[in-house]
């Protein structure tokens, strides 16, 4: 039986110290804030990385370097036979396709898996190809499997501000000020590739409930019931850990019989919808 090694980038928010008691490795998604390069959970933490960017500097993302991302692979290839790569959704980052581009170059011992998943989905998705490589999996296996339910996750995020979108380009300075003046509390959604707009709220309360009745619709419609017990429920927030935590006292309510997975969101994420998001996530269970 081949040994498969995991591997996945800080997208997932698994901590490097998280990794190494999993048994897996990440790729720290590298930043430039202000002309200084930074690693994400290496030498850029969360409270460093809000700091910066409430003090309104200049924050971008990239992909993390062919060079870096290769090196660590040949690492690993010295004491596993093959590995698996899950990285962020190729419908939010290039870095996937690029790593597939890379992926050619190692026999069929590399294979990267698109999964569609970001933050917590994506962490899921990683203890997921861990069980797997536990069950005798190959990583051909691992990356079908994966692959096969890369749709069957949903995410709903509130923003606190229309800040950052509007100084990344994503609205224009005309709707950030006018949403600004009404207070609404956009409520965008990934359910799969993209980031995409999905409601807009008048307070945060009514972003709350839209987002907690938003998920009872996908658990019913797509996921065979509030009963059924298909899937992980899992939450994420960006900076506010209290608002965060009351948040999910509201999520528990909604689902009493649910074991909720709360980290804070990703910081390729957080730097383009700012401080106090709220989300609430979910991973259908896979049989394995």
């Amino acid at each position: 039986m081949s040994k498969t090694a995991v591997i996945t980038d800080s997208n997932s928010g698994i901590t490097q110290a998280e990794a190494e008691k999993l048994g897996i490795f990440v790729v720290p998604m590298p930043f430039r804030i202000d002309d200084k390069d930074y690693l994400e959970g290496v030498n850029l933490s969360q409270d460093e990385f809000y700091q910066k960017l409430n003090a309104d500097e200049n924050v971008s993302t990239s992909q993390p370097p062919p060079e870096s991302l290769m090196k660590l692979w040949d690492t690993v290839l010295e004491t596993y036979d093959e590995l698996v790569y899950l990285p962020m959704s190729s419908g939010l980052s290039g870095s996937c396709q690029s790593a597939m581009i890379f992926a050619q170059d190692y026999d069929g011992k590399a294979c990267v898996i698109d999964n569609q998943r970001i933050s917590v989905t994506l962490r899921q998705s990683v203890l997921d190809a861990m069980e797997m490589t536990q069950k005798g999996y190959s990583a051909q296996q691992i990356k079908e499997k994966l692959e096969e339910v890369k749709f069957h996750s949903s995410i709903y995020i509130m923003l606190d501000t229309l800040h950052y979108l509007k100084k990344g380009g994503r609205i224009t300075p005309a709707a950030a000020a006018l949403g600004t003046l009404l207070r609404l509390k956009p409520v965008l959604t990934i359910q799969g590739e993209k980031l995409d707009a999905f409601a807009k709220a008048r307070t945060s309360s009514q972003g709350r409930k839209l987002m907690i009745n938003a998920m009872k619709d996908d658990f019913e419609k797509r996921f065979g019931g509030m009963d059924a017990h298909h899937v992980h429920l899992e939450m994420a927030y960006t900076f506010d850990c209290d608002a965060a935590e009351d948040f999910k006292k509201e999520v528990q309510e909604a689902f009493p019989d649910y074991e909720i997975y709360m980290a804070p969101l990703s910081l390729s994420i957080a730097c383009h919808i700012g401080p106090g998001a709220l989300a609430v996530a979910c991973s259908e269970k896979i049989d394995l």
